[in-house]
């Protein structure tokens, strides 16, 4: 017989928005858990530094990580280590969240927190050089290729404006692009076309990451005419797409015609009783200052609602 386990909040995915959310869940003496399928602190636990996050200048995520579960954890949130398959709501205070490992969460609200994942490139060190030259997100590593040829694979607004951005930090940024013209909006063309550090490469994908310690070059092939070649850079943003991880909930809860999930001010879906913060919604920017605020956000409004239902 499946292990069924009850709580007054349960907070499916263990990120920065997540442990925020169990530990405000917590601290308002709610019993509350955090399911996460990995360690805690989700993509942040394998980010190399974090140097934007306020109070802490400078930062390994994995330290931020434990030190965000640490806290919540003083205040009482249970973590358990688990991958939550499927979501339901069943009538207006049980939420049922289904693990893996077989067992059912149950809880009167329910808080997702299950980020979203960047569309890789699948090519030869793209993994292995993850946070060492290989980043998803310009916000998060720029600063740290300062001075460095930095290259941008992707032709859609999102690369294109990361590309602008990355300009602010290396001495010239190359967009490399498998079509011949770029996808992104008119008006950010006109403005990437007329910046000066910006160079194009089109026509290109790249087959394979190089270097040592860190990036060196990439590896490029020409999809017109078969011809390969090597560009030297100190660091390449992937930015082909991203997908927000929301498989597991149920149909009624309202999406997005991208898939992201539709929150009101409270950061409730349009199932009463389950809310969803950070990134598995649709943002301006991902950071962790965002997934933090959205927690704070969804864990009271669902402790709101716990007392107002009577639970």
């Amino acid at each position: 017989m499946a292990d069924e386990k009850q709580y007054d909040i349960v907070v499916v995915g263990g990120g920065p928005g997540g442990l925020t959310a169990g530990m405000y869940g917590a601290r308002a003496n709610m019993k509350t858990v955090v399911v996460e399928r990995y360690q805690p602190g989700g993509q942040i636990a394998n980010t190399a530094e974090v140097e934007d996050y306020p109070g802490f200048e400078h930062i390994a995520g994995a330290e931020l990580a434990m030190k965000m579960a640490d806290h919540a954890r003083k205040f009482g949130l249970e973590v358990v280590s688990d991958e939550v398959v499927e979501i339901r709501s069943e009538g207006e205070s049980r939420k049922v969240a289904v693990g893996a490992g077989g067992t059912t969460y149950v809880g009167k609200a329910m808080v997702v927190c299950t980020g979203g994942s960047p569309v890789l490139l699948h090519v030869p060190g793209e993994k292995e050089f993850a946070g060492k030259g290989v980043s998803y997100c310009a916000i998060c590593d720029g600063a740290f290729f300062r001075g460095q040829v930095i290259a941008v694979v992707g032709g859609g607004d999102a690369a294109v404006e990361e590309a602008m951005f990355l300009t602010k930090f290396g001495s010239k940024v190359i967009v490399i692009h498998r079509r011949d013209r770029l996808r992104a909006q008119k008006v950010i063309q006109q403005r990437a076309f007329a910046n000066p550090k910006l160079v194009f490469i089109w026509d290109s994908v790249v087959e394979k990451v190089n270097g040592d310690a860190k990036v060196r070059s990439l590896t490029l092939k020409n999809v017109k005419t078969g011809e390969h070649s090597t560009l030297e850079v100190g660091a390449v943003f992937v930015f082909i797409g991203f997908h927000p991880n929301t498989a597991m909930l149920p149909k009624e809860v309202a999406k997005n015609d991208r898939g992201y999930v539709i929150t009101d001010f409270k950061m409730e879906t349009s199932v009463p009783g389950i809310f969803a913060c950070g990134d598995v919604r649709d943002q301006l920017v991902r950071q962790i200052t965002n997934a933090v605020g959205d927690g704070t956000t969804a864990a009271m409004a669902a402790v709101y609602r716990i007392e107002k239902i009577g639970g």
